[in-house]
């Protein structure tokens, strides 16, 4: 088994487990899904960041995606709202907007 650390395989350095296309499927739409998901990782920590956008998608998807992102991220805390303190919402080199 080659280890995709030592390798420098993109697929293991994004945290992104590999998919299993069939000959069926659309190879471009399986992308663009597999780009698509996010993956959360709730450990010991107090704070996490989590991409929601780019530039070329429009406040109304962004919003969307906040929102899907906020609901799922909370649904998986034991006490859901419960254990958020706070929410802000930054850009990659903008200042923190607190939203909650």
């Amino acid at each position: 088994m080659l280890s995709g650390h030592n390798k420098g395989c993109p697929v293991l350095d994004t945290g992104k487990f590999p998919t299993l296309v069939s000959h069926q499927e659309s190879l471009e739409a399986k992308v663009n899904e597999v780009k698509a998901t996010v993956k959360f990782q709730l450990k010991k920590v107090l704070c996490m960041g989590v991409a929601v956008g780019n530039l070329d998608m429009d406040d109304k998807q962004v919003f969307q995606n906040v929102q899907m992102s906020i609901n799922f991220l909370v649904s998986l805390l034991k006490k859901n709202w419960q254990n958020v303190k706070v929410l802000n919402l930054k850009t990659t080199m903008g200042t923190p907007v607190r939203i909650f």
